[in-house]
């Protein structure tokens, strides 16, 4: 079985950016973990695809958040990835069911409708930056190319493909980057795009061909690898992290649930872990609380 992963590379001596993924178990285990119907894995895996490929651009300590947030049936999307490979995520709704486009494709526009596009990435030093766009189409590619162009001023073409199977399980995913660095030409920019037109369909390609490093020399036969990384889902939640969350409610409102529901049970939004904190776990938080009140100056 070929590895998910992420390839990032240079053409054109340098004057052309280029990132390939695959990502097929990545989006297999977000569609198993929030039960989504296809066209909504397809929109979450193309979303995690691209966040994936971004990720590959950061620093060690830092991190990148997508959100898509439309008007359509899904509602928001929300796609966290790491430079080490980890990405995490999860849909507003994981149940939406539409026709098939004009194309007899799924309707991931339909689904994500009008909106917009955040991007926030996390130093690692409490800095966030966020920068954003209107979605075009809300099929997810062009709107990370729209984004590319108009927040981060980089001319780029993005593709992302997510094929379901008529078992809801994905078959294939992953997706491209391709962006014109500084300094690039004309002829560059007309190279690209008839590189673009050896791979119609992303899916199609991986279906035959799945693997990231097969993509990347189908689109740029001349191109330069420069870093490789395996992708995979992972959750960062853990049960102390969510004891930090109770913590953070305070002495009263933890008291008022231990008293009216006798225990309080957290799920995590982009795993689907639950976690179960009885009232024995409830009072050593509140007294935990007290002690910081009595030492506090």
């Amino acid at each position: 079985m070929t590895k998910d992963r992420v390839i990032r590379a240079m053409a054109r001596e340098g004057r052309v950016r280029v990132i390939t993924s695959h990502t097929t178990e990545l989006v297999r285990e977000l569609a198993r973990r929030h039960h989504t119907w296809p066209v909504v894995t397809a929109a979450l895996g193309r979303t995690a695809s691209i966040a994936a490929m971004m990720a590959s651009l950061l620093k060690n300590h830092e991190s990148i958040t997508v959100k898509i947030e439309g008007d359509g049936p899904i509602g928001y999307l929300v796609v966290e990835a790491l430079p080490s490979g980890d990405v995490r995520g999860y849909p507003g709704n994981p149940h939406v069911h539409l026709p098939p486009n004009s194309q007899g494709k799924l309707d991931v526009g339909g689904a994500i409708g009008r909106g917009h596009l955040y991007v926030v990435r996390d130093t690692g030093l409490r800095s966030y930056y966020t920068s954003s766009s209107e979605l075009v189409s809300g099929e997810i590619a062009d709107d990370f190319t729209y984004y590319f162009a108009t927040s981060e001023q980089t001319p780029s073409a993005v593709g992302a493909g997510v094929l379901v199977g008529t078992d809801n399980v994905p078959i294939v995913a992953g997706g491209f980057l391709i962006q014109l660095m500084p300094g690039h030409t004309d002829e560059d920019a007309a190279y690209v795009e008839s590189r673009l037109a050896e791979v119609p369909s992303v899916t199609g390609f991986l279906e035959k061909f799945p693997a990231a490093d097969s993509l990347l020399f189908k689109l740029f036969p001349d191109a330069h690898i420069l870093a490789m990384q395996d992708v995979r889902f992972r959750c960062k939640c853990s049960y102390p992290r969510l004891r930090d969350v109770l913590l953070s409610l305070g002495k009263e409102e933890l008291r008022a649930i231990r008293d009216e529901q006798g225990q309080a049970e957290l799920t995590c939004h982009f795993c689907g872990n639950v976690y179960t904190f009885g009232r024995e776990a409830l009072d050593d938080m509140m007294a935990e609380i007290e002690r910081q009140e009595v030492a506090a100056p």
